[in-house]
């Protein structure tokens, strides 16, 4: 279990969203996404001419309202900007001109055309700021695809989000939670973002906390399982014999409750390996519930009983430690109700 200290007493605690704290240390700033590309490309957010915002105070017609309340535009540019799609109502891209409006709507007319914004899909953001995005990812949604995969991801989802702001921003992967595991984790908005915390990731990363429901009533209150991890030519991750044969793996838990069937446990990861939660609570004879993977023979719960709880970690560039929670799901929690 990590007992380090944290370096900064400033301590933001969020369940769906986090203030960071201004205070500085002697630090690189975050890199600029896109920064590879050439001077000519790096055109930032304030490069852009600004676009141009009206509130609607009475009901009118789109084109009406506009050619009313745009100055150093005539009649003939404005159905020219509705029609490339630089004009959005409420956010969304409009180019009917006889669209009806509202009394409050927001008309905005943009110098360039207007991308939608999409919902996002399996994920909500916790916390955006210039280097990183904490992200709650449902189970089911893949955090990272292998290049043949197309499906949705959260990294494809949130690389389109930060590229609404400018085309060669990106995201890149500082840790991965597996496809049905649901819970808390976080991206870096540039590469030297990324390898600084990757790299010091045990000195920044000060809490990892997973809740997990698994099969049978675990015993002791209170343990510590450690073992060395390898993976088999089918993918499956398991626990070698043989001391420092493969990657040393250290989890403890904690038990929350139980009842004969089920323990419900509070994990925390002193290394984070593949599959690491998984293989030792099938070491203990106790696998998540769900995981068939692993040994388990329940279903009660429709998914994989994993959730990654508190992930608290010092800001790379603020130094100040961020804690973000997410509450147990409810699905957990039912097989003590009965």
């Amino acid at each position: 279990m990590n007992n380090r200290k944290p370096q900064r007493k400033n301590h933001t605690k969020s369940k769906s969203t986090s203030n960071t704290s201004h205070s500085k240390r002697s630090h690189k700033p975050a890199g600029k996404s896109g920064s590879h590309k050439p001077e000519a490309q790096r055109r930032t957010h304030a490069d852009k001419a600004p676009a141009k915002t009206y509130i609607v105070q009475e009901p009118a017609e789109l084109l009406n309202f506009l050619v009313e309340h745009v100055t150093g535009m005539g009649r003939n540019s404005i159905k020219s900007a509705l029609a490339r799609g630089q004009v959005s109502v409420n956010g969304i891209p409009r180019t009917v001109h006889n669209f009806p409006l509202e009394q409050g709507q927001t008309v905005v007319l943009s110098k360039e055309k207007i991308t939608p914004v999409v919902p996002l899909t399996g994920l909500r953001i916790l916390h955006e700021d210039e280097a990183i995005i904490v992200i709650h990812k449902d189970a089911g949604l893949l955090s990272v695809a292998s290049a043949q995969e197309q499906e949705v991801t959260a990294y494809r989802q949130l690389t389109a989000h930060v590229r609404r702001e400018h085309p060669y921003n990106r995201i890149f992967v500082l840790h991965r939670l597996d496809r049905d595991t649901s819970g808390v984790m976080m991206f870096a908005k540039s590469e030297a973002i990324q390898q600084e915390m990757q790299q010091a990731w045990k000195e920044v990363v000060y809490e990892r906390t997973y809740i997990a429901l698994v099969e049978g009533q675990v015993k002791k209150a209170v343990g510590t399982i450690t073992s060395w991890l390898k993976e088999s030519k089918t993918l499956k991750m398991y626990s070698s014999p043989y001391p420092n044969d493969g990657q040393h793996a250290v989890t403890h838990y904690k038990l929350l409750q139980a009842n004969r069937h089920f323990s419900l446990l509070e994990v925390r990861l002193e290394t984070g390996r593949k599959n690491q939660i998984r293989v030792h609570m099938e070491d203990i004879g106790h696998p998540i519930v769900g995981d068939k993977k692993y040994g388990s023979k329940s279903k009660s719960i429709g998914r994989l009983g994993l959730h990654a709880r508190v992930l608290s970690f010092i800001h790379p560039v603020t130094g100040v430690l961020l804690r973000f929670e997410s509450d147990i799901p409810k699905t957990f929690l039912n097989p003590f109700r009965e």
